[in-house]
Parts: structure tokens; sequence; C-alpha cells
């Protein structure tokens, strides 16, 4: 048999222009289709991607045999193969689709236990590379809400324990200040002047509690206003080596410098003061007499790391997570007497203001402190 390849070549572009014309009547009828269904299950809108696309070729295969392109033979042919191939197409996109929708709902049953305390695990079978992400994010948000939920219970049991300490540390001194005024009313105080001492020396007290509950205030709001300057930390150390001299000499424990480098940094130089007296404060009263507080400095690649190293035997290793809390004392308190477990809480706040990070471990014969901050350009 021969076969005439010129005429046929040569109608070839009538035949396209049949083709597309039934292929976009049908294309236009699946989309209006789709839109409907968008809403329905992932499977549904398979069988019609799949009866669009088989409806496009059985339209443009029409259109071409209405204009007398194909025999009814060579019609009758192409349909049957249309039709086996709609039902091949059919049967694998009810495949697909089972498989999409069992996985996403193994995914939904897992998600459904997001946010009610119980862990997430993504489905163990196979998913499509769209769900096996979003169970992937789904298990990393899981973890940043436990994380969460652990960083509220431990805030809510902090506050808790800040609330009780601190009215039991108001109770004592409050009691004390009604019974010496009382005193001072009657007439009965033996020496007056002794007791408005002692009386002016527990407002001062109250008075500093009260000044580290409104700085800790406002570290926890982000409302701590740093005004940062360039300085160097020879500079900063030394200015609080000056200020706690005189607490350590009436203690009977030495500062010592253990090395200081004089590296810049940028920070707020008043907040940064606080953030040292409060160390060296604590440091000095947990350390027996004759003891020493040492102090360093140095830089560390693009840090710089400030160190108190004290003499109070070490912290138990299970308390060492908890010294930075708020309202943490631990058996012996790191704050001094009557104080409401603060300083080292608003030391942690004002080093993480400046964009930096504070640690503890212990060290023979005491514990060190330690304060990183970003070294200055």
């Amino acid at each position: 048999m021969t076969v005439e390849f010129g005429p046929l070549l040569g109608d070839l572009p009538l035949i396209a222009l049949y083709a597309a014309g039934g292929a976009a009547c049908a294309g236009a009828a699946g989309a209006l289709a789709l839109a409907a269904v968008r809403r329905r299950s992932v499977a549904v809108s398979l069988a019609v991607l799949i009866g669009a696309t088989l409806g496009a070729l059985l339209a443009g295969t029409l259109s071409v045999a209405w204009a007398m392109f194909l025999s009814a033979h060579d019609l009758a042919v192409v349909v049957t193969v249309l039709g086996v191939g709609a039902v091949a197409a059919g049967v694998t996109a009810a495949l697909l689709g089972r498989w999409v929708i069992g996985a996403h709902r193994s995914l939904a049953g897992a998600a459904r236990l997001l946010g009610g305390g119980g862990a997430f695990a993504a489905p163990a079978g196979p998913m499509p590379a769209e769900l096996a992400e979003l169970a992937r994010e789904l298990a990393a948000s899981d973890a940043r809400l436990t994380a969460a939920r652990e960083r509220e219970r431990a805030l809510e049991s902090s506050r808790r324990e800040l609330v009780a300490w601190i009215s039991h540390d108001l109770r004592s001194p409050l009691a004390g200040l009604r019974a010496m005024a009382e005193a001072l009313e009657d007439g009965i105080a033996e020496d007056p002047a002794r007791y408005h001492r002692r009386i002016r020396g527990e407002a001062e007290r109250l008075s500093a509690m009260v000044g580290d509950l409104f700085e800790l205030s406002r570290i926890q709001a982000g409302a701590l206003a740093l005004s940062p300057t360039r300085m160097s930390v020879y500079d900063l150390i030394s200015d609080a080596i000056a200020s706690a001299d005189a607490l350590a000499r009436q203690r009977g424990v030495e500062l010592a410098d253990r090395g200081v480098e004089g590296v810049p940094v940028e920070v707020d130089g008043k907040e940064m003061s606080r953030v040292l007296a409060n160390l060296l404060v604590n440091a000095i009263r947990h350390t027996p007499a004759d003891g020493t507080v040492a102090v360093a400095a140095s830089r560390r690649a693009r840090e710089v790391v400030l160190s108190v190293t004290d003499g109070c035997g070490g912290i138990p290793a299970e308390d060492l997570p908890r010294v930075f809390d708020t309202g943490w004392r631990g058996t012996d308190a790191r704050t001094p007497p009557a104080g409401a477990g603060l300083g080292l809480a608003i030391v942690r706040g004002i080093v993480e203001a400046h964009a930096g990070r504070t640690g503890v471990r212990n060290v023979p014969g005491g514990c060190r402190f330690e304060v990183i901050l970003p070294a200055a350009g």
C-alpha cells in the first residue's frame, strides 16, 4: 500500500486548527469543572483533570473527523484507543487519589495532637513531597511549642517562688519598722538615734529591692532602653572593682586582677556597670574571709569574655541551670540577705539585651560566672 504524504502534510495546519478548536472547548469546560470542585477532595480534582485531558483529545479527534479528515474506520480506531486510555487513566487517578487522601488523613490525625499536650509524630508511610515537607514543618512547630510550654512553666514557677520569697522578705523588715516606730511613738526607745539609723537602713534595703523589681520588670517587658557607646573593658572592670573595694575590705576578701585586656566593646556603660557590680557583690558575699575574688577579661574570636571567680565552694550541679532564673536562690542564696533573688536575673537580662549571653560553672574552690559580649569592630 502506498501512502501519499504530500497532501497529508499540506493539510496539517488545518487539521491542527480544528483539533485545537475542539480541545480548547473541552479544556474550557474542564477548567470550569475544576473551579467548581476546587474545594472538594484532591481525588475528585484528579478525576476531573483526567476527564478534561481525555475530553480534549476526543473533542479534537471528533472535530477533525467532522471536517472529513478521518475515515469512519480511522475514527472508530482512535475512539477505541482513547476509551481504553480513559479507563487506564481513570484507574490510575483513583489509586493516586486514594494514596494522597490516605496520607493526608494520617497527617491530619497526627496534627490534631499539636497544642493538646501530645507529641507530634509524622506518619511512617510514604507521602507526596508536599505533604512530607508539611510534616517536617509540623514537627518543627511541635518542637517549638513544646519548648515554649516548658519556658512558660518554668517562668510561672519562678514567678510563684518570687512572689512567695518577696512576701517573706517584706514581712520581716516591715514588722521591724512597725515595732521600732511604735517604740519611738511611745517614748520607750532607750536609744532613739540607733532606732532611726536602723529604720533608715531597712528603708534603704526595701528601696533597693523595689529598684531591682522595677529594673527586672523593664527587662522582661522589653522596655530597657540602652545607649551603647564604645569603651574599653579595662575601664569597666576598673570602675567596678573600685566600687566593690570597700565591701571586699569589710569582709576580708581580696579582689584580684587575673588578666584584663583592654579590648573594646559597644555597651551601655551604666547597665554594664550594674552587671559587674551584681556579680562582684555576690562573689564577695559568698567568699569566706581571706578568700579571693578574681576578675578577668579576654577576647575570644569575635567575642569578649568577662569572668568573676569566687571562693564559694561551688554550686550543686543540679542547681547550675537555674542560677540565672528569676527568684532562684537555691539552698544558699546567691543574693544579699533579704534580697529577692533578682541580682543574677537582672545580670542575664541586661547581657541578653546587649546580644550577649551568661554562663556559670564550678571551678576548684568556687564557681566562675561569665559574661560573653560581642566584640566591637
